[in-house]
């Protein structure tokens, strides 16, 4: 009974309890609180009508309901595993979901010797409090111990194709073999099965989910009103990056790097290798970036275009402009504490996840 007491009380914010004024350029933005009490939560994803559904790495989901309300989901994954920095991760909602109600889920899934990022999708219940007909579209191949670079990123192409980050587990050669899935990002079809017009399709002892490889650990991807896919991903000491993902391309993990070893030493063969691709941009020292977006320009019309990138080291948002990109400007409070998600909402909104306050913020232009 206390117990429920207690979740109650936590959990029912109908509106936005405290709000922050950020300093931007583009004039002062209001943070505005719409829900906290999670732990260590990862990604959000919106539902038609105004629902939110919010994953917590360490295994929960929950359904954030328009009035402030929240139920947790039931029916996850059973093969899911917290481990180091793997568990539950991203939650994408795709574009059908009025009528499918399919919801898809990235995760670190039980595997002999270890665990693996997997994708699983299942139907929630016309009430939201479930998950039904769970089924696996997507696992790593197994092999991969330790809890490190799992990556997790889901995105939807405008095609349908679904994308997903791995990173490379902490094993750095096996970014540069496509014989595994580790430190690439992979293509698949709404119901698992690779796409014919995959990079690798057909060539021998190559995984034919394999869209681009040589990734470190990409925790950001979004795609541009092009429909273009971007990532950014973590660098060891320096040499974050954003990158333009291009079919086939090999993006350099670990022969070439802007960073250098958490030792100091050097990685690789340096910055530039001809067959493997230069970042669009990149950060030094590093930022630890996870969430991002590229904004529509509702709200902010001179954001048009701009890439807003959280960072979990430095607790600020980076935005990124212009043509060679960037940084323009970082925006932080205390509701920045490691920003692990960015979404833009319908209405242009940003929604913000604050790891280090265990809270969702919606970012709107204070005036």
């Amino acid at each position: 009974m206390l117990r429920t007491m207690l979740v109650v009380l936590t959990l029912c914010l109908a509106v936005p309890v405290r709000a922050e004024l950020l300093d931007s350029r583009s004039g002062p933005i209001r943070a505005e609180l719409v829900a906290d009490g999670f732990s260590v939560p990862w990604s959000l994803g919106f539902l038609p009508g105004g629902g939110v559904l919010v994953t917590e790495r360490g295994g929960a989901l929950w359904h954030l309901r328009a009035d402030g309300t929240r139920d947790r989901v039931s029916g996850l994954p059973e093969d899911l595993v917290e481990i180091g920095q793997g568990g539950l991760l991203d939650v994408l909602i795709p574009r059908d979901f009025a009528q499918s109600r399919e919801v898809l889920l990235s995760h670190a899934a039980r595997q002999q010797g270890g665990a693996g990022t997997a994708i699983s999708a299942a139907t929630l219940s016309a009430d939201g409090t479930r998950l039904d007909n769970p089924r696996r579209l997507f696992e790593m191949a197994p092999g991969s111990s330790g809890g490190r670079h799992f990556g997790g990123r889901m995105a939807e192409a405008p095609d349908g194709h679904i994308f997903l980050s791995i990173g490379d587990r902490g094993d750095r050669p096996a970014a540069q073999d496509v014989g595994r899935h580790n430190g690439s990002i992979i293509r698949i079809n709404r119901d698992g099965s690779v796409p014919a017009d995959n990079p690798l399709v057909g060539r021998d002892g190559a995984q034919p989910e394999i869209w681009t490889w040589g990734h470190r650990n990409p925790q950001g991807m979004t795609l541009d009103a092009q429909g273009r896919l971007w990532t950014n991903e973590h660098g060891a000491r320096g040499g974050d990056e954003v990158n333009q993902i291009r079919k086939g391309r090999n993006y350099g993990w670990p022969v070439i790097s802007y960073g250098r070893h958490y030792s100091g030493a050097r990685i690789g063969e340096g910055s530039e290798k001809p067959g493997m691709e230069q970042p669009a941009f990149y950060w030094d020292p590093s930022i630890a970036p996870s969430g991002m977006v590229i904004y529509s320009g509702r709200l902010w019309p001179d954001w048009q275009g701009d890439i807003l990138v959280g960072s979990l080291k430095f607790g600020l948002l980076s935005r990124l402009s212009g043509s060679p990109l960037q940084e323009v400007e970082r925006i932080e409070g205390a509701a920045t504490a490691r920003v692990r998600d960015l979404r833009e909402a319908p209405d242009g909104s940003v929604w913000m996840i604050s790891e280090g306050n265990g809270a969702i913020y919606r970012l709107v232009p204070a005036d």
